[in-house]
């Protein structure tokens, strides 16, 4: 077999493959059994019908045209494989000579990894925030942590902003009510925003069996999008009560007798997962420095996969929050053509941060251990909530594992990148990446992922607020680890908040 590469652009070449024909002798028998398996010809039996009568009452065309889709994948893989390319997607393959016992040629156009060296990173030098702590980060988590044992009592007057009110809710297009866009007994905090346009307004005032209507757009259901008479009617008006930050509380809500120690443990939490930041800030700003030194060419193709990834990924999002794209699109301040603009801009940046660490692996001859891929497996499990085995077959079936270990390689780049980087903080202190890494191994016992910031989501998301909510979280389950040990058969409760968890994983 003769194989000659044309560089069609720097990300796409042309591979121009001839074959002799009596390579294709292995792949003629299986056709010539396979037809004679499909044929009804009088006097022989399924399988037994001879080549020359297969070639008479079926043809030959159909008997070559057989055998060369059964040859074409194994010959093109052969091809890619003698010329060292590194394919990227499926090639376009056309038949450009079957000259029936003599020869055979394809020529298969197909994108590329582009060839570029990494350049030195050695030296390079990044600035991540202060691991810093504030009085108002401690309150604000305290705060959420005192929503979660806040009470509710019934309020006789009508509502106010803050108020929870449990609600009925209609919706009237033309005059037929549509009953997905309807609910009853509807617990809503008013003043959330986090309903109908038009709810928190329509409610302020109202008392209990008293109703209000109003015009708004409807947000999901099979008439989304289209202008709805809504008519809300109050059940009931609830005070929300928030227990006073005193010692019976912290006893209340943690393991701690007092409020001092309570606010020692968030503040030590705080501190812990800004430091965390810091790891993943570091990481993700030493490959933005070392990705603005060369230049890499991008297939289109991959770069619109990427796209279309993460505009799929949105439309997931969207529909499990129950939400239209125009009013996420007016939430973040943005016309679709700037969000399009971003996602196109952020998908190139990945798809050229992924070439470069690609390369790097490569060049530095990183391998993937069985352990590390384990720890993977375990790891990510663990953030979705499966069975570590229970996705080690999904993936294994789903035929997943070659992205798994490409992910692993481009981590342990990474993590190369980070180790010959010079970090500061904005204070212009010296960070050791590997005493911090040590400091927050020996407060959790195990060893520390440290996770990338999304590099789509992340940028618009509250850092201060996400911050808060995970200590709030992680004393939540303290609490419960608590409750659980004073009561042997009580189940213990835990939350996680797997989108924060996916937010700051997705890379």
């Amino acid at each position: 077999m003769k194989t000659d590469v044309e560089e069609l652009t720097p990300t796409r070449v042309k591979l121009t493959v001839e074959v002799p024909f009596d390579e294709l002798k292995p792949n003629l028998d299986k056709a010539y059994k396979e037809i004679s398996q499909q044929v009804r010809i009088k006097g022989f039996r399924p399988g037994k019908v001879p080549a020359p009568l297969i070639d008479k009452y079926v043809g030959r065309g159909a008997v070559l045209q057989e055998a060369v889709n059964d040859a074409l994948p194994e010959l093109y893989g052969r091809a890619v494989e003698e010329t060292e390319i590194f394919v990227l997607g499926q090639p376009d393959v056309e038949v450009t000579e079957l000259d029936d016992g003599k020869q055979f040629a394809f020529t298969a156009e197909v994108d590329i990894r582009p060839k570029f060296e990494v350049p030195d990173y050695d030296g390079l030098e990044v600035t991540v925030d202060d691991a810093e702590v504030t009085g108002e980060q401690i309150d604000e988590t305290i705060g959420n942590l005192r929503e979660r044992f806040a009470s509710l009592t019934t309020a006789e007057r009508p509502i106010e902003d803050g108020d929870f009110a449990t609600i009925d809710l209609a919706a009237v297009i033309d005059g037929e009510n549509i009953e997905d866009a309807g609910t009853s007994g509807y617990s809503y905090e008013v003043g959330s925003k986090g309903a109908v346009e038009g709810l928190d307004d329509a409610l302020v005032g109202l008392s209990a069996e008293e109703s209000a209507t109003f015009t708004s757009t409807l947000v999901g259901g099979e008439r989304a999008g289209e202008e709805a008479e809504i008519t809300v009617t109050v059940q009931s008006v609830k005070v929300k009560n928030l227990p006073e930050l005193d010692d019976e509380f912290a006893q209340m809500a943690s393991e701690f007798d007092t409020i001092e120690e309570l606010r020692a443990d968030v503040e030590t939490r705080l501190g812990r997962q800004v430091k965390m930041q810091q790891l993943s800030d570091a990481r993700d700003k030493a490959l933005e420095a070392l990705l603005e030194k060369v230049e890499i060419p991008l297939p289109d193709k991959v770069v619109e996969e990427e796209i279309n990834r993460r505009n799929q990924q949105l439309e997931q999002q969207l529909q499990m929050s129950g939400l239209t794209k125009e009013a996420f699109l007016a939430d973040e301040e943005k016309t679709e053509e700037q969000f399009d603009s971003d996602v196109a801009d952020a998908a190139r940046l990945a798809v050229k941060g992924g070439f470069l660490l690609d390369q790097l692996a490569v060049q530095e001859e990183l391998g993937v251990e069985n352990e590390e891929l384990s720890e993977y497996v375990v790891t990510q499990a663990m953030q979705m909530g499966v069975a570590p085995q229970q996705l080690a077959e999904y993936l294994t079936q789903n035929n997943q594992l070659p992205a798994i270990v490409s992910e692993v390689l481009r981590s342990k780049a990474l993590n190369l990148i980070v180790e010959h980087v010079t970090i500061k903080d904005e204070s212009g202190n010296e960070l050791d990446v590997e005493a911090i890494r040590r400091e927050l191994d020996g407060q959790s016992g195990e060893t520390v992922e440290v996770p990338s910031a999304d590099d789509a989501e992340a940028a618009a998301a509250d850092e201060a607020q996400e911050i808060a909510d995970g200590a709030a979280d992680a004393a939540d389950a303290d609490r419960a680890d608590v409750e659980q040990a004073k009561a042997a058969n009580a189940d213990a409760e835990a939350e996680a908040d797997a989108g924060d968890a996916e937010a700051k994983k997705d890379a």
